[in-house]
């Protein structure tokens, strides 16, 4: 068995693999609550894997989700979503899924990496869902951003709406709906910086519409910043500020007791385009001497 909440080591993937159940996980029966409508069964697409299993609990699966993999929804496919997710881990990771139906708790953009929770059950999704909706579940995210926050610590809280002249984006609205992102500055070097938020409140694209409106989009984020990466000499830092994704990694969630027995954090580690971008900046020993940021 998988220890609820643990991550679920190389070695222990392997063992259970093979003593899995016979269903393939393309046939998994998969739901998304917040479109309203229960999933039947979806034919997932084959994706090369790009996302990882982090954790089984009684309550949750938690994955890493890897940039590329939508979790937008169709009210035609309600459980697509949900289906691509569990297509882009690999095979040795989606034979460890739990047989009951997997449910969406919540959502990253596109380009956006790092922590997705799947609840299992009805009732689990209905305790998480409240939990984020009561603002219970901290959240932390990591940005690379241009240019150099100041102060290097604060609270953005300027409310935020949609735009009416690009359906795409949202804006800083005095109308719009109150939003609070609480941020800290972990590392800079020449033209970027490593950029820690804590998103108080859940509105769509609000890290990404905070950071530009305080004049440092996110690398990568054509959307709210443009590239930028074009004045960068350094060759080699120049190439890997060009990701053609934002650099937004959904780090950490810590979850409350209740829904959970005992409180739960949950950590994704960055990938591949992200670490590169720390090693040349010099980022690593700043993120390890960062562990407790708030």
């Amino acid at each position: 068995m998988v220890l609820p909440g643990k991550p679920v080591s190389r070695r222990k993937r392997q063992r259970l693999a093979h003593h899995a159940t016979e269903s393939t996980p393309d046939e998994r029966r998969v739901v998304d609550r917040r479109a309203g409508h229960r999933a039947g069964v979806y034919t997932a697409p084959v994706i090369p894997p790009t996302s990882a299993l982090l954790a089984i609990d009684a309550l949750f699966v938690a994955i890493a989700k890897g940039a590329g993999v939508s979790l937008a929804t169709r009210l035609a496919e309600p459980g697509a979503a949900v289906a691509r997710l569990v297509a882009s881990l690999p095979e040795c990771d989606q034979r460890l899924l739990p047989a009951e139906e997997l449910q969406l708790v919540h959502r990253l953009d596109i380009g956006t990496s790092g922590l997705v929770l799947l609840s299992r059950g009805t009732e689990a999704h209905r305790a998480l869902v409240e939990a984020f909706a009561a603002r219970r579940v901290e959240k932390t995210y990591l940005a690379v951003v241009w240019g150099h926050p100041r102060p290097r610590e604060g609270r953005w809280e300027s409310p935020l709406g949609p735009d009416r002249e690009d359906r795409r984006r949202m804006k800083v609205d005095p109308g719009g709906k109150p939003s609070r992102t609480a941020y800290r500055t972990l590392g800079v070097a020449p033209h970027v910086a490593l950029v820690a938020m804590r998103a108080e409140t859940g509105r769509t694209h609000q890290l990404r519409v905070h950071l530009a409106a305080a004049g440092h989009p996110i690398v990568g984020d054509d959307l709210y910043g443009g590239p930028r990466h074009h004045g960068v000499r350094d060759r080699e830092l120049r190439r890997l500020l060009d990701p053609g994704r934002p650099l937004l990694h959904a780090w950490r969630l810590t979850l409350p007791s209740p829904p959970l027995g005992v409180a739960s954090a949950l950590e994704a580690p960055w990938p591949a385009d992200l670490g590169a971008v720390f090693d040349r900046c010099g980022w690593r020993e700043a993120l390890a001497s960062h562990q407790m940021i708030w």
